[in-house]
């Protein structure tokens, strides 16, 4: 459902502010649901002065957060700035479950320390999109740990195994003949459980979610709650255009990454990829994005697009003076110059051979990879091209280059 225009579904005219909500839920999402049911929620919210309680949860299945994350995050924190309670939620408790969406094959659950140790960065990471102030941070291990045994088996008699598995990868599954375990259909009924211990309004993920937001409907009528309505967002595709940004994939931004990886990554991606990512990752408004498409119509150098695109979301995770220091840095670096602010990097070990060197300097990922990029000519030492990866480095300080955009500033003692 990607039309911006709010539609009039509530029985009574709708304010501005109602139709400026509409706006900023449907802006980039592919569905609203139901979306006269979220209208209501929104006029009695104006009417009462009560705030809506917008739930995300997120299994820290890893230790960081990328764009792709932040692409709900985002949706998030424009609702938040609208004065609603926006609810964080970590899932401690289904990480151990493992959730099954899109998955082929049973997920190999993590374990209490894993989970433990990713969940430690999720949230701050969260932070630089989210107004940490005026967010609620839970835990479903809250309510998931006390359930017990009998209060699991209560629960599961709520959901008939029919209707389990006309779940689109479950049957998807059954139908090829490979394994389901009995715990992975916990894993819906544990996550619509926590829409009823937190009372949702909305509950918001990817498109993949579709089935555990409309389990946690379910299961607040179920409970004599009213149900949540439910948002889902695309799939951000990755650096490579063509499967979901995954860490599993590399073809990931870390919102971690340094301000120049960030930008020059940005850059990278195809043109078309990048009216993808616009509605998606850029906080300009839909009116605004189909003004730069026109732009770019009419003769305007997409990579001026593009580059604007790259300082917005470099300028949101490090500051306006750091993307634009990673702007003019990758300027630099397309005129074969050398940035100012370099990763340092500081090795023992002289003589020191240039592929091991590069390795270490984290700059390749093994010594024959370093070697061939050697051979093709891709490496600079203090700017000279070096031919012989037989070369043996002395201690002092020399300036690394791979490629047109990778450096470093290595101490060699």
């Amino acid at each position: 459902m990607n039309d911006n225009a709010p539609p009039s579904l509530a029985p009574i005219p709708l304010s501005s502010a109602v139709k400026a909500a509409l706006e900023v839920s449907l802006k980039g999402c592919d569905e609203l649901l139901p979306i006269e049911q979220w209208t209501n929620k929104l006029v009695r919210s104006e009417a009462t002065g009560v705030p809506l309680r917008i739930k995300l949860g997120l299994d820290p299945t890893s230790a960081d957060i990328h764009l792709g994350h932040t692409v709900v995050l985002n949706k998030m924190r424009q609702l938040q700035d609208l004065g609603h309670q926006v609810i964080f939620l970590i899932g401690d408790f289904t990480s151990m479950i493992g959730d099954p969406s899109g998955r082929n094959t049973t997920r190999p659950p993590l374990t209490k320390a894993q989970i433990e140790d990713n969940a430690k960065t999720y949230y701050a990471q969260a932070s630089r999109v989210l107004d940490p102030e005026k967010t609620e941070i839970r835990y479903n291990s809250e309510w998931s740990d006390p359930l017990g045994a009998r209060g699991m088996i209560e629960l599961a008699a709520r959901y008939t195994v029919a209707r389990m598995m006309e779940r689109d990868d479950f049957n998807k599954r059954f139908k090829s003949g490979q394994s389901i375990s009995v715990h992975e259909f916990l894993y819906p009924l544990m996550q619509g459980y926590d829409s009823v211990a937190l009372k949702s309004d909305l509950e918001l993920g990817g498109t993949d979610q579709k089935f555990n937001l409309l389990m946690g409907r379910h299961l607040q009528q179920e409970y004599g709650q009213e149900p949540q309505c439910i948002l889902t967002m695309p799939l951000l595709v990755g650096l490579d255009g063509v499967d979901k940004m995954s860490k599993s994939k590399n073809n990931f931004i870390g919102i971690t990454e340094d301000p120049s990886s960030m930008f020059s990554k940005v850059l990278s991606i195809s043109d078309e990829l990048m009216w993808g990512w616009y509605p998606l990752l850029s906080f300009k408004t839909m009116a605004q994005i189909e003004a730069l498409r026109s732009e770019v119509a009419q003769g305007l150098n997409p990579k001026v697009v593009k580059d604007a695109l790259a300082l917005e979301i470099t300028e949101r995770f490090h500051g306006a003076a750091a993307a634009a220091q990673a702007q003019e840095d990758f300027a630099l670096r397309s005129k074969g110059g050398v940035p100012e602010n370099l990763p340092e990097v500081v090795l023992s070990g002289a003589p020191l051979g240039v592929g091991a060197m590069i390795k270490a300097a984290g700059l390749a990922a093994s010594v024959g990879e370093a070697n061939r990029l050697i051979a093709g000519q891709g490496v600079k030492i203090n700017g000279e091209l070096v031919s012989d990866h037989a070369v043996k480095l002395e201690a002092g300080v020399l300036v690394l280059q791979v490629g047109k955009r990778r450096f470093a500033r290595v101490t060699l003692s």
